[in-house]
């Protein structure tokens, strides 16, 4: 029981930090920490990260919506397309063998951490109003196809393909960029949570609570920190985290 606590207390605490900081998918942490330490089936272990995301992230969008740094117009927009393609990507994520699942966004996390580090987003929101309507309406359909896809597939939740889609596509500013994200995150873990819920059956009940209470608590801590702080204390902040976290995924996966 004690290494179930500490491995979902860490779990937690590196997915709640990820995704306060920067829309993280807490599925990108908790699953490989599940599989690897506590023996968990991949498809149960994303489900309970997905659920760990839907409070974690609905507390950070409040965090950052509190603080006007969230689009919930055309974020709305990208999260039709995100949840109807989160029960495809969910449904084929059924019919793929264990070793296929939970991998796919580790490098991503790890290479746009060094992203934000080297080439930080410093659009500022007078500049994302220039952007016309109609293109940023079609964008963000295609984009949320893709982002809903990946988010059901592998369970990485689209929050580091949102995050690079609104920053580097849509042209958000990091702030806004990460608040539409978890807001787009909770709809679409909540739907990817229950499809694998009712596809797969429910998980082990204790580590779906341990990870939902650690990582809702860090990112809760996250979100509060990272709107008190500039664009660019933030961009690096938020390098960092998702540099460690992506190394440590793949150590986690590759070398343990």
């Amino acid at each position: 029981m004690l290494k179930v606590i500490i491995v979902c207390f860490l779990a937690g605490l590196g997915a709640g930090l990820g995704t306060g900081f920067a829309g993280m998918s807490a599925a990108a942490v908790i699953s490989p920490m599940l599989i690897t330490f506590l023996g968990m089936p991949a498809y149960e272990a994303v489900g309970i990260a997905l659920a760990s995301d839907v409070l974690a992230s609905a507390v950070s969008a409040y965090t950052y919506g509190k603080n006007k740094n969230l689009d919930v117009k055309n974020g709305l927009v990208m999260m039709a397309a995100v949840l109807l393609f989160t029960l495809v990507g969910s449904w084929v994520a059924s019919r793929v063998p264990n070793s296929t699942m939970g991998g796919f966004s580790v490098m991503m996390t790890f290479l746009l951490g060094i992203k934000f580090i080297v080439k930080p987003v410093m659009t500022t929101k007078e500049a994302m109003s220039s952007v016309a309507p109609a293109k940023r309406f079609v964008q963000s359909v295609l984009s949320g196809a893709l982002v809903g896809f990946i988010c059901g597939f592998v369970g990485a939740g689209g929050g580091m393909m949102m995050l690079l889609v609104l920053t580097s596509v849509l042209g958000y500013e990091l702030k806004t960029a990460v608040g539409t994200s978890v807001f787009i995150m909770a709809f679409t873990a909540l739907t990817g949570a229950a499809s694998h819920f009712v596809i797969g059956g429910m998980p082990d009940m204790v580590c779906l609570a341990l990870c939902i209470v650690f990582t809702l608590l860090w990112a809760r801590v996250a979100a509060k920190f990272a709107n008190k702080a500039s664009a660019a204390t933030l961009n690096r902040a938020t390098g960092c985290v998702l540099t460690v976290l992506g190394a440590a995924i793949m150590i986690v996966n590759y070398v343990l």
